[in-house]
């Protein structure tokens, strides 16, 4: 069986950073998805969940409400190994072209107050495993360490 290309990726040189994962084709459509690694895969601690999710909520939410963005969004959501988030955008982008919408993103993560949008039993499946406290911090640790500086390096996935 072939390897999925994101298994392809170095995990031991990948560092923090936005990196374009694949581009698909739907139709005449390109599909971008893209790596938001929040953090150093094998030397720092993993995300738990509770923060990973409530993240999600605001981050989804976020991008399905912004204005530039929402017809553009497809999908916002964690990697299985709790190290970033996909986001998956129609349109054929680099990583360049989504820096000012992530960094908006993780700016209303980090100063988001008040309910989680969709935290309810209603609404969700496992509405009681959230940490807004824990997405604050994460939020501004991504901000301040790599995307208010973000340059090349890692805006391109390592050899």
């Amino acid at each position: 069986m072939e390897k999925i290309a994101s298994f392809t990726v170095n995990h031991l040189k990948l560092e923090p950073g936005i990196y374009v994962s694949r581009k698909d084709k739907v139709g005449e459509e390109t599909i971008t998805t893209f790596d938001l690694r929040m953090t150093t895969p094998n030397k720092e601690p993993v995300m738990n969940t509770a923060e990973v999710h409530t993240i999600e909520h605001l981050g989804a939410t976020f991008l399905r409400n912004d204005p530039a963005w929402k017809d553009k969004t497809i999908y916002f959501g964690p990697m299985g190994c709790r190290t970033g988030f996909y986001a998956i955008f129609a349109g054929d982008l680099a990583s360049r072209d989504i820096v000012p919408v992530i960094t908006k993103m993780y700016e209303f993560i980090r100063d988001y107050e008040g309910e989680i949008p969709g935290a309810t039993a209603h609404d969700c499946g496992n509405y009681l495993d959230q940490n807004l406290g824990m997405a604050h911090y994460l939020a501004n640790r991504y901000l301040e360490n790599t995307l208010y500086a973000i340059d090349d390096a890692h805006m391109n996935y390592p050899a």
